[in-house]
């Protein structure tokens, strides 16, 4: 291989790397389209020209026939006049227009072809443009979506998402903990509440119960001392039990009855 040949393959390998990057589809698309509708406008005009020409062909052809058709009548006047030379000289430029004309129809049906081959590829064309347009519109959208989807694709991976998970899920475990030990602490702290009531009902009990059990003591065993109990009165009768046992019924009713109120 030769020098030559490597360089000048380097070079268009990089010149193609280059237009490749420089490519921006948009772009691209929009002068695509631009250069097709220059096209068209190109190709209307070769349309028009054709036809026109058809027509100016078609104008001359009309006249071509309509002198050889003339020189023919001439001819024939000359002719029933008896002059043979002068009938002679018509057939001549009768025969001359009659060709021109012949060769004008040629080229007229010709003309005629290409100005309908140019009309079906203006047709073609158009068809062509208006499909390319909405082509375009929708590659458009396509990229515009594509450069999105890429953007957020890009912004999504600089984000740490997996430390911010993490740090979520201690957060997570460390309310679970910080739950617990305040559950913890209500039911300590409703135990001891729980147990202080239980001991302070019983000591508010024992007391009750040792004065009652004092009292039962000094009525059945007269514990209460004779310096506390009013002198006896020899000539003073003893009062029976069954005459104090209504007035002890009715203290203790008493008693009840104030009791129930509180």
């Amino acid at each position: 291989m030769g020098l030559f040949d490597r360089i000048s393959r380097v070079v268009r390998a990089n010149l193609n790397d280059m237009v490749n990057k420089a490519e921006d589809p948009e772009k691209i698309l929009e002068q695509s389209v631009t250069d097709m509708q220059e096209d068209l406008v190109q190709l209307r005009q070769a349309v028009a020209s054709a036809i026109a020409t058809q027509k100016r062909t078609q104008t001359q052809y009309n006249q071509a026939e309509f002198q050889s058709n003339q020189w023919q009548q001439r001819a024939q006047l000359a002719l029933q006049k008896g002059d043979e030379t002068l009938a002679r000289e018509a057939l001549v430029r009768k025969k001359s227009h009659a060709e021109t004309a012949a060769t004008l129809k040629s080229s007229l049906e010709q003309q005629s072809g290409q100005v309908e081959s140019l009309k079906r590829n203006l047709i073609g064309l158009e068809s062509k443009i208006s499909e390319a347009k909405t082509k375009k519109d929708m590659l458009k959208a396509r990229i515009s979506a594509a450069k999105a989807q890429e953007q957020l694709n890009n912004t999504i991976g600089t984000l740490n998402t997996g430390s911010s998970m993490a740090a979520f899920d201690r957060m997570e475990e460390k309310v679970l903990q910080i739950e617990a030990r305040a559950g913890a602490s209500a039911e300590l702290a409703a135990g001891g509440s729980d147990l202080e009531a239980a001991f302070r009902s019983l000591e508010a009990g024992g007391g009750v119960e040792d004065e009652l059990a004092q009292m039962k003591a000094q009525l059945d065993g007269g514990s209460v001392s004779q310096g506390q109990l009013p002198a006896a009165d020899n000539n003073t009768a003893k009062p029976s039990t069954s005459e104090s046992s209504p007035v002890i019924d009715a203290e203790l009713e008493e008693l009840r009855s104030q009791l129930n109120k509180m």
